[in-house]
């Protein structure tokens, strides 16, 4: 299991490349990298109305066969498999939790705008996400994890018409899922929804469209990761606040990471021709920065508030979970800035920015930091 884990950077280093953010304005630079799809976008039909009723339609859900990625687990300065280490060791983090889980895009055939339900190496990618994003999220509960009709990677290199029909028709599946998700789990049990990239992407897109959706619901948090939120223009837009602390509940968690000495100008200028929630040019409005070691928004902490960070070996054979290796301050931007260069892996993208690594950076601080959002839900 924690190859499985090493393998996600492994395999997906030019994937992560668009997955920020509508990266329209690079579109003459990036397209060399060939993955803007040369077709036009072919509308497709709606998935059946109880489509995801089977659980076919799911990656991870409650009561599958297969094994369960999610359930990944590091140990301090070891990387047992998954097999090899007990649930019980972990019992102490369930919270009897749901957990909404939306991968980010693991798809990047320029034949199609939107990848197939089962499209093997789509899956196989979006298993190792799974394994090294979704498992933090995994230690409080079940995690429930939708197939769906992601829209490729070149999709976030334009901004053609086929490539909003294609994010759309993204968005249309996660609704319907949800909608699943909300209809099998109880009211009484305390929900999580994470997603990472395009997954962020589409939770606060169904977050803004569809807020009835979790009025009424016990949400401990939204961890909306990898994605940038303006604080003018998005926020305003959606049903609930930013974590103000380590304790609040429901409420968002979202960040960027970028080591030191940050160069975001081309992200910032894609942003900044970026429209919000609201219609309006994004422009140069602060983006939402929570620190993962404090739990708040913005201001500072030392590395050695990081409890782990899940760090591959040189041969990209073994993780360990280590301490105390990067701070975390938020900017006057909103990007997060984590000091010095770690030594996570030649994956890093231009500028310093640390995108692959947003969740892995902070792996044990984000699985404390759900369980405990989780801890002051159920007792409030």
């Amino acid at each position: 299991m924690a190859r499985k884990f090493l393998y996600l950077v492994a395999g997906v280093t030019v994937l992560v490349i668009a997955v920020l953010f509508g990266l329209a304005i690079f579109s003459n630079q990036l397209t060399r990298f060939a993955v803007v799809p040369t077709v036009e976008f072919e509308a497709q039909d709606e998935l059946a109305r109880n489509a995801y009723a089977s659980p076919d339609m799911w990656h991870v859900r409650p009561g599958m066969k297969t094994a369960d990625p999610t359930k990944f687990r590091p140990g301090p300065g070891d990387t047992p498999d998954a097999s090899e280490v007990s649930d019980a060791a972990y019992a102490d983090l369930d919270r009897g939790a749901a957990i909404f889980f939306v991968h980010p895009t693991s798809f990047a055939d320029r034949s199609a705008w939107n990848a197939p339900l089962r499209e093997p190496t789509a899956d196989a990618r979006t298993r190792q996400f799974l394994t090294g994003l979704a498992s933090p999220f995994g230690a409080v509960g079940s995690v429930w994890a939708p197939r769906y009709r992601q829209a490729t990677i070149g999709a976030f290199l334009t901004q053609s018409d086929d490539a909003a029909q294609a994010i759309e028709l993204a968005y249309g599946d996660i609704e319907q899922a949800f909608e699943q998700f909300l209809s099998e789990v109880p009211e009484t049990t305390p929900v999580v929804l994470a997603g990472h990239s395009q997954g962020a992407l589409q939770l606060m897109t169904l977050l803004a469209r569809r807020p009835e959706l979790i009025e009424g619901r016990r949400i401990a948090a939204a961890y909306l990761i990898g994605w940038p939120i303006s604080v003018a223009h998005d926020l305003p837009r959606l049903p609930i606040p930013p974590c103000s602390d380590a304790s609040a509940t429901g409420c968002i968690i979202s960040y960027s990471s970028f080591a030191e000495p940050a160069d975001p100008s081309l992200i910032m200028e894609a942003y900044s021709v970026s429209l919000g929630l609201d219609g309006e040019v994004r422009g140069d409005s602060a983006v939402l920065c929570s620190n993962p070691l404090t739990g708040g928004v913005g201001g500072s902490a030392p590395a050695s508030a990081n409890e782990g960070t899940l760090v591959p070996d040189e041969g990209l054979t073994e993780a360990t979970l280590v301490p105390g290796l990067v701070p975390a301050r938020c900017d006057n931007d909103g990007l997060l800035l984590i000091g010095n260069p770690p030594d996570l892996g030649p994956y890093v993208l231009p500028g310093n920015n640390y995108h692959v690594y947003d969740i892995p950076l902070f792996w044990a601080n984000l699985r404390d930091d759900v369980g405990r959002r989780l801890d002051a839900l159920i007792a409030s």
